[in-house]
Parts: C-alpha cells; sequence; structure tokens
C-alpha cells in the first residue's frame, strides 16, 4: 500500500466526503479524503486544528478552500501566505491539478506537518514548502496569484502579500462577511501598494450551503502608483 492509500488511524467525528468533493477534486478525491484524514488526526493533535472543527472540515475548510480554484483563471503558479494547516494551499493543489503552489509558513512545526502532508499525498512534483514570512522572502519571489486565509485584515495583509503579485496578477483574500467592510478600510492602502480592481466575490455557490466570499485585489504597475518596497514590508514586521 502506497502513501498516498494509507489510511490514517483515528480521525474520529470526521464525516464522509460529501458528494459535492467528488465533483471538486475529481480523480484528486483519494488524495483529498487523505488529507481531511491528516487534518482530523495529526492536524489536531499537532494543534494546526481545532479538535470542534473535524465533524465540519470538508464545509468549513477543505471544500471552503478548494471552491476558490473558480478564480484562479488557470494560474500556473499559486503563493499562499500564512499556509498554517495547508489551508488553502493544498486544497487547491488538489482542486487544480495544473497549478504549481508555494506554501509560506513561518512556524516549524507547522512546516514540518505541511511537508509531511505533501510527501504522503504525492504532491512533492508541484507543491513546496518554503518556512518564512511572507516580507522576508528573496526579492522576486513573485506569482500571478498569491492567497491568504485567516491571516489578518484587509489593511494589515496587503502590505504582506501584494509586494508578491506578479503585475497584472490577483491577491486572493479568503473572507466573511466583513469582506466588504474590510475593503472600504484598505483602500488607501490598496492604492499605494498598487492595488487596481478590487472585487468581492462568492465561490462554491453550487457545493456549499454557504459560499467562500474572496477579495480579488488586481496588482497594476507599482512604478505608477508609488507601491511599497521590500523595505517598507520588513518595517510592517517589526509591528507584528
Amino acid at each position: 500500500m502506497s502513501d498516498v492509500d494509507a489510511p490514517e488511524a483515528g480521525g474520529e467525528g470526521l464525516a464522509p466526503s460529501p458528494e459535492a468533493a467528488a465533483r471538486v477534486f475529481g480523480d484528486l478525491l483519494p488524495q483529498a479524503e487523505r488529507f481531511a484524514q491528516m487534518l482530523a488526526t495529526s492536524g489536531t493533535e499537532r494543534g494546526l486544528i481545532g479538535p470542534r472543527e473535524v465533524p465540519r472540515l470538508w464545509e468549513r475548510h477543505v471544500l471552503n478552500c478548494a471552491v476558490v480554484a473558480e478564480v484562479l483563471d488557470g494560474a500556473d503558479h499559486v503563493l499562499d501566505v500564512g499556509s498554517g494547516a495547508g489551508l488553502p494551499g493544498i486544497a487547491l493543489a488538489l482542486a487544480a491539478p495544473e497549478t504549481r503552489v508555494t506554501l509560506v509558513e513561518p512556524m516549524l512545526r507547522r512546516t514540518v506537518w505541511l511537508d509531511e502532508v505533501v510527501s504522503k499525498l504525492g504532491l512533492g512534483d508541484r507543491v513546496a514548502v518554503i518556512r518564512s514570512r511572507a516580507e522576508n522572502l528573496d526579492d522576486g519571489t513573485t506569482a500571478p496569484v498569491v492567497t491568504a486565509r485567516a491571516v489578518a485584515r484587509l489593511e494589515v495583509l496587503a502590505p504582506w502579500c501584494l509586494p508578491l503579485v506578479e503585475t497584472g496578477g490577483r491577491m486572493v483574500a479568503l473572507k466573511g462577511s466583513s469582506a466588504q467592510q474590510e475593503v472600504e478600510q484598505a483602500q488607501k492602502v490598496l492604492r499605494r501598494l498598487g492595488g487596481g480592481a478590487v472585487d468581492v466575490v462568492d465561490c462554491g455557490s453550487a457545493y456549499l450551503e454557504v459560499p467562500t466570499t474572496v477579495v480579488i485585489v488586481t496588482k497594476e504597475d507599482v512604478g505608477r502608483s508609488g507601491g511599497s518596497s521590500r523595505g517598507r514590508r520588513s518595517r510592517s514586521k517589526e509591528k507584528r
């Protein structure tokens, strides 16, 4: 039995994969089920997921993140900032098998777990794990899409993520009911960083009872907008 197929002991309370999961993950459903099992077992044991989240892992976490693939628009690379338990990064890698994903996470215990997940799911050819804060990534580390979930409010998140977005690319932040309010409060910050069009979009309406709300910020030419430099993002770290 391969690592991908081997069952993970435990995971009491984890519901079977819903019908929507087969539609979202297609041929990679077995890996998605293994990922959910790992979240429910070693993920909870190591504090990456709260035990109370196990019964709703599919709806609230795995599928909630995977449906964001709807707005990737064929991007060949996604940079996931503050990956934590691989949400949304791992879920997106499984829902968008043609996309390369880089998981950026500063905490060692989380990157160790993420490396284990990548290996056991057989994703090592297109999913990389980097232990770093976003603002400390090497100059030139960019992607057409940069994602983040449950990291910070938009006005705080944007200085970490937008400088990593290629010109013409998009920052995709998974948000909740406060999305529009956060957009309004972050307008000045977004403009300073080269943010252009801002859209609040629901993903997964065909699969989820409560769709996933995302804020999509398109990156313009920072030279025209006076966008931030790496140095400015380094100063933002000191406030964290």
